[in-house]
């Protein structure tokens, strides 16, 4: 499914739609002006068509743009010009109490980037503690950033009605991020109507989870606005050293799922010799050590913990970081060994 496309080609394309939707413009609104003469359309068609030109360079260079992590403030840049937390919160597996404590003694120890999604059922509860931690002084809404997503099939067929449903179960305001949570038949439908959404304020960043080289290459030319992120399964058995690069090369910030290899695989994760070994080296835990040479190849992580000791841990990235002769060994353990099915 993960076949390597021709950046230069998926971006000849992509800008090829804008162009026609740009030309398309300039025809409709030359019908309805008044006549000019020859000699001056030709000259102003001229300087259009140069600053067509120049505009179009301009944007294929942005969107080439790699985000580049800020070890400082632990933050990224996103395409869309907001900042979003380069390490968080997943809660995927959290419900009830156990999930309202989670994320609230996660925003108490300075997480600032919670992830949930329509699908885990918890929208409510993970609204419920924001509005806790923000009344009870812990943090201010805009200090926070808080990813939710929509599922294929009813919700991506009906996506005005699922996105505002999302909305309405977290009750906190607004989305920073929005994301359709796989590929679907109905994928650029919903994904315009988020595009409408953040059009009205509702979201303010959008982009896409489970998505690979080949459905990025046919997705990106049928909608206006590039992702700010994509979503994978990412961990060192399954290291995407194909799709990573190409994600970013496209301006497109990467976050990975499961990066400490999902259920029923984390324990033979971290007790991985080379991992332990590295370890030990500089006095921290396994996860820690996953987590920081995520961060260190580009890729944002959300770890998922209920336990406030893991979750304090998995904070704990910024004092230490890794040589390149650590960052190639955990390079060598890539397997390809996908522990979820999407």
């Amino acid at each position: 499914m993960k076949k390597t496309v021709s950046l230069t080609l998926l971006l000849a394309m992509v800008f090829s739609v804008m162009a026609c939707g740009q030309t398309a413009q300039k025809e409709t609104a030359a019908a309805g002006s008044i006549e000019t003469a020859p000699e001056a359309e030709s000259t102003r068609q001229g300087e259009e068509a140069a600053t067509h030109e120049r505009t179009a360079t301009d944007a294929e260079e942005e969107t080439a743009m790699k985000a580049e992590f800020d070890f400082e403030t632990k933050t990224v840049l996103l395409n869309s010009g907001y900042v979003m937390p380069m390490s968080g919160l997943g809660t995927y597996s959290l419900h009830g109490d156990e999930c309202i404590n989670a994320v609230k003694s996660a925003l108490s120890d300075g997480v600032r980037l919670i992830d949930t999604a329509s699908a885990y059922g918890n929208e409510e509860e993970i609204g419920q503690a924001v509005r806790e931690a923000i009344d009870e002084g812990i943090i201010r809404r805009e200090d926070i950033f808080v990813v939710t997503k929509i599922y294929p099939g009813s919700e991506m067929e009906n996506p005005e009605q699922s996105i505002q449903a999302c909305l309405d179960r977290l009750n906190i305001g607004y989305v920073d991020m929005m994301l359709l949570h796989h590929p679907d038949a109905n994928d650029v439908k919903a994904y315009k109507a988020m595009e409408q959404f953040v059009a009205e304020g509702k979201i303010r960043s959008i982009g896409l989870s489970n998505w690979y080289v080949e459905e990025l290459t046919e997705f990106l030319p049928q909608v206006d606005t590039v992702p700010a992120l994509v979503q994978n399964e990412i961990h060192p058995y399954y290291q995407e050293n194909d799709v990573i690069p190409f994600i970013q090369d496209l301006g497109i910030v990467v976050q990975g799922w499961y990066p400490l290899g999902g259920r029923g695989h984390t324990a033979e994760l971290l007790g991985d010799p080379v991992i332990s070994e590295i370890a030990q080296a500089h006095n921290v835990s396994s996860a820690q050590v996953i987590l920081r040479w995520n961060l260190q190849k580009g890729v944002v992580v959300i770890p998922g913990s209920g336990n406030p000791d893991h979750i304090r841990e998995n904070t704990e990235l910024y004092h230490f970081s890794l040589t390149e002769e650590e960052m190639e060994r955990i390079n060598d353990l890539d397997r390809g060994e996908k522990h979820d099915w999407y």
